[in-house]
């Protein structure tokens, strides 16, 4: 979550008359993440989050992402709906862009993983898979592995290179490695794609709510634990990993899902290339994010630092 466009106290007043939601009492911009702009809303009937998408989320995309959060949420899976106008119309138009007024969902993203956590965690993405399996939508990967390169050329090898000495380097010796081991015949399904621990509202250890699907699309099932697993296993520089943690997510899923013995075979390769993904798109907002932006940028050296651990270990999935 984030703020690129300012919207003010009056201009959410109004958009909330399109609503049987009450009056707005508060707004408040949301600053973490990178890809949308984001406001708490509190109206005097309830809590909501207003969000106008930017940047990577094409406003085509959207009915995709509404049916999808439909279907899951008829299959009792903790997702956040979004709320219809009183024209039973989701999405809306607000300072020249695609809007949704979203469900708030209790619950806090924890930023210090428990094994128990993880566990439910696991659990619930396998129930959300389990739930997708006679979904009908589909949705192209944007930022699937067939994109890293282009992306790191425009990140540019100096720029690179900036953010850490030879990355440049490493980058291409990793893309290569990646182009000739990707495995393409895995199952496939729609996924979150995105499931870091702020996309994750906990109580205690009990998990509330999954959400911001807006990376979701149809790509290698077992990708999507990849990504769990890097997203979770780590302290949040990447310096250290928590094999309990780890286990714990990985045990979480097995018990609610599974995965077959050639997925399982196929995680070193998948996390590596989850790593090499998100340290890209970090690095090219790190570079490219407005100075004016309300926004927290976030270190790509830390998924540089999963990366380099995956390549070192690649028996960590093994039982």
């Amino acid at each position: 979550m984030a703020v690129y466009t300012k919207v003010s106290a009056e201009e959410i007043d109004d958009f909330l008359t399109r609503f049987d939601v009450g009056t707005l009492v508060s707004a408040k911009g949301i600053a973490e993440g990178v890809e949308n702009s984001n406001y708490l809303i509190e109206t005097t009937q309830d809590r909501f989050i207003l969000t106008l998408y930017e940047k990577r989320v094409d406003p085509g995309d959207l009915p995709f992402f509404i049916a999808m959060l439909d279907h899951l949420a008829a299959k009792n899976c903790p997702v956040p709906p979004m709320i219809a106008d009183r024209d039973g119309n989701t999405i809306q138009e607000l300072s020249g862009k695609s809007a949704c007024l979203i469900k708030f969902l209790p619950g806090i993203s924890v930023t210090t993983p428990t094994p128990a956590q993880a566990e439910a965690t696991g659990h619930a993405l396998g129930y959300m898979h389990s739930g997708l399996k006679d979904f009908t939508g589909t949705r192209a990967n944007s930022m699937n592995h067939d994109t890293w390169r282009k992306l790191a050329m425009d990140c540019g090898p100096d720029e690179l290179d900036a953010i850490a000495p030879g990355l440049h380097k490493l980058v291409d010796s990793e893309l290569d490695y990646l182009d000739a081991h990707w495995p393409d015949a895995l199952p496939t399904s729609v996924i979150h794609a995105d499931l870091f621990p702020d996309n994750v509202l906990m109580l205690d250890d009990h998990v509330t709510g999954l959400i911001d699907f807006y990376f979701s699309c149809t790509d290698i099932r077992a990708y999507d634990v990849a990504v769990t697993h890097a997203a979770w296993s780590f302290s949040d520089d990447g310096q250290t990993f928590d094999a309990a943690v780890s286990d714990a997510l990985i045990r979480g899923y097995m018990e609610s899902f599974n995965l077959g013995a050639e997925e399982q075979a196929a995680l070193p390769i998948l996390a590596r290339g989850a790593s090499l993904r998100f340290m890209l798109t970090r690095a090219y907002d790190w570079i490219n994010t407005p100075a004016d932006a309300m926004v927290t940028r976030k270190d790509p050296t830390a998924f540089l630092n999963r990366l380099k651990f995956y390549q070192g270990n690649p028996d960590i999935f093994k039982a």
